[in-house]
């Protein structure tokens, strides 16, 4: 036993040729597209348009998604390359495209199929734009403090309420909507929330200010403001007041996006400080020829390729359909994020003066690795999630 896993089997990670030739495709896509504008991006916080159109004809846009609801398939595996090698490029496009899953998975999962073929079809062409709108000013991470309120009126429910730091939402057509139906009972705080599908055309869905964050700039997050919101009791995602679950079980799938992200932040980073110190010469010598140099270009390579593991395995886990993935999904999230931060501040060390000065296009990653740390559960609440299903598959008990 390879405590808490059951084998050392549980290690393997099922990588194909296939994922290879993909790998390739969305690099040579993202190095011809996406590249050449990142300060585009940076200066006026947003993506261009024709960028989305471009992911979406490439069939980008519905990775992960299945074929019988316009999607490319892939699974996990395929998801997490696409978005390391987009964040490779710009992080704030895979944010784009990561908030798109965070809208799709909860329906996949336990939406019924007429909201699958309603929301999920136009999302996986690329023709509409989905978010995922969760966090409120109370918090975000305790998913069973949700204060908004959802009241049933015969056939539909009246929703009010305010969420923040919701990425997408600018730009989204539909959001996910968690909600109170019903007051939390004894011991079971997360019982009586509810998940929605809400249109953003609809009367009382007011888009409010956008945060200016310390990074994602193409992708910022943004104020949802719900005001007597009338929502078809058809839009329900799930079961009445057993929306925690659906809420938590979507993140586990999509913190291992979370983890990819850090992963192309930390691959662009570490090659930006590689041929520095290749080409760099100071006191007569290049930077790479120093000691102190060399042993930050080492432990920022075994970090990066770590991360990685950990990601494609969690990936793999989920793809496999093994509930140990959820453990491995926060492993991964925690430790390629706080590497991507480390990895960047340590590339704009390398860089010097030059390593902050926004025309060197290295900063950025630095920035937008410290949200990653943030955004779909803290790394704080990695640690404790960690600790929490040790202990349950200990004890039996949580």
């Amino acid at each position: 036993m390879v405590f808490p896993f059951r084998s050392v089997e549980d290690f393997k990670i099922d990588i194909t040729p296939e994922h290879e030739l993909f790998r390739q495709a969305v690099r040579e896509f993202v190095e011809k597209n996406v590249m050449p504008r990142w300060r585009e991006i940076e200066e006026t916080n947003r993506i261009p348009q024709e960028i989305m159109r471009a992911l979406a004809e490439q069939g980008l846009t519905g990775v992960g998604i299945p074929e019988q609801y316009g999607g490319q398939g892939g699974g996990q595996l395929m998801t997490v390359l696409a978005m390391e090698e987009i964040a490779r490029a710009s992080p704030a496009l895979a944010v784009a495209i990561g908030v798109n899953h965070l809208f799709s998975i909860p329906i996949l999962l336990f939406g019924s199929e007429d909201l699958k073929k309603r929301y999920v079809t136009p999302i996986a062409r690329g023709e509409k734009r989905g978010a995922h709108a969760n966090t409120e000013p109370s918090g975000g991470s305790d998913v069973a403090g949700i204060q908004s309120q959802a009241r049933k009126e015969n056939d539909h429910y009246i929703i009010n309420g305010r969420k923040v730091f919701i990425s997408g939402a600018g730009e989204a057509d539909f959001l996910i909507v968690s909600a109170r139906t019903s007051p939390p009972q004894p011991g079971k705080r997360w019982w009586g929330i509810t998940t929605f599908v809400v249109e953003r055309d609809w009367p009382g869905v007011k888009i409010g200010q956008q945060f200016r964050v310390i990074g994602m700039r193409g992708e910022q997050p943004y104020e949802v403001v719900l005001d007597n919101v009338k929502v078809p009791a058809e839009n329900v995602v799930g079961k009445e007041n057993e929306g925690f679950k659906v809420v938590v079980t979507t993140y586990d799938y999509t913190r291992i996006g979370i983890a990819a992200q850090a992963v192309g932040i930390a691959q662009a980073a570490f090659e930006k400080a590689l041929n520095y110190a290749l080409q760099r010469e100071v006191f007569g010598q290049r930077l790479a020829e120093f000691e102190i140099i060399t042993e930050k270009l080492a432990d920022m390579y075994i970090r990066l390729e770590a991360s990685r593991l950990l990601t494609y395995w969690a990936a793999s886990l989920a793809d496999a359909g093994r509930k140990e993935f959820v453990m491995a999904a926060s492993l991964a999230k925690t430790f390629a994020t706080e590497s991507a931060e480390w990895i960047a501040r340590q590339a704009v060390q390398i860089h010097g003066g030059y390593g902050v000065d926004f025309e060197t296009g290295l900063e950025r990653y630095l920035r937008d690795a410290i949200i990653t740390t943030i955004y779909e559960g803290t790394n704080e609440i990695q640690r404790l999630t960690i600790v929490r299903e040790l202990i349950r598959q200990v004890f039996g008990v949580r």
